[in-house]
């Protein structure tokens, strides 16, 4: 027996780097696609193009609520504003859902999902990891590494036809000498308590599908499903001086002082004066040191 569950000799072998073993598909079904459960399927592929794009397509297709994809390694993972996502295979955590929200909450607060998926994520890696984990507006999840802070992960959510499709992708293993650029990190590289994907796949699942029903269950509402305070007690650019790039080379300088009940993040000016941005309408959100 050589150990290699699934492999057909073509390629290198996914056991290859011992810290990098595979996910075992079956045994994800075994405990996430249960009766009753928000899980209807879940597949885990070597390697795709994103796996955004290919569950769009399947929910256009008409693919029920609860599906789920996984990919060992993309090659053209997406995040906000088509920016570029790629990590050495089996790295880290590359996954989209299928979500059908209505006709329980309107289309208006679905601005909300990439929130929730990031309250779920912090959740779940400050628990099971045991590395604190922070949200940066709209769509970053952050952690300290090295006495700095990083970005471990991004989270991209689109409309496919009536339905919602969410990814992220989360590092984990990644080795400092493998970061696409210095401002990245991992699980691993800031100390994390565990590093083993399937057992950080399966909570991250079982912690969205909890705040999802919630959630859910009242419409949408922000306040009343507690997700607007969650999201706000761990949001790090709540609080601090930035620098946000809108379209056409504007800036608005300012502190941020909330999220409001829409999901945008609300600025106050050196005047006094407050204004939402909309993540839709913010090209980056830098955060900037403060006047002594």
């Amino acid at each position: 027996m050589s150990g290699l569950r699934g492999f057909t000799g073509e390629g290198p072998s996914p056991w290859t780097d011992l810290d990098r073993p595979p996910l075992d598909a079956a045994r994800l079904r075994r405990a996430l696609v249960v009766p009753g459960g928000l899980w209807t399927s879940l597949d885990v592929v070597t390697e795709t193009g994103s796996t955004n794009s290919d569950l769009a397509a399947r929910g256009r297709a008409g693919d029920p609520e609860g599906a789920v994809l996984v990919a060992e390694e993309q090659r053209s993972g997406r995040g906000r504003l088509e920016r570029r996502w790629s990590a050495p295979a089996r790295s880290g955590l590359f996954l989209s859902v299928l979500l059908r929200p209505g006709p329980e909450v309107p289309p208006a607060r679905y601005g909300w999902l990439p929130l929730l998926v990031g309250v779920a994520a912090a959740t779940t890696l400050s628990r099971i990891a045991e590395v604190e984990t922070g949200l940066k507006w709209p769509n970053d999840l952050l952690l300290t590494a090295g006495g700095t802070e990083r970005k471990l992960g991004g989270i991209l959510t689109e409309l496919a036809g009536d339905a919602v499709v969410t990814g992220m992708g989360i590092n984990v293993s990644l080795r400092e000498e493998e970061l696409p650029v210095p401002t990245a990190g991992s699980l691993a590289l800031g100390g994390a308590a565990v590093t083993d994907r399937d057992t950080l796949l399966r909570a991250l699942l079982r912690d969205f599908a909890e705040l999802y029903g919630e959630w859910r269950q009242v419409g949408g509402d922000p306040e009343a499903s507690g997700l607007l305070p969650a999201y706000t007690a761990r949001c790090t650019t709540v609080g601090r001086p930035v620098r946000v790039q809108l379209p056409g080379d504007r800036e608005l300088l300012g502190e941020a002082v909330a999220v409001d009940r829409d999901g945008r993040l609300v600025v106050r000016t050196a005047d006094g004066a407050e204004r939402a941005v909309d993540a839709g309408d913010v090209v980056h959100v830098r955060p900037q040191p403060r006047e002594r």
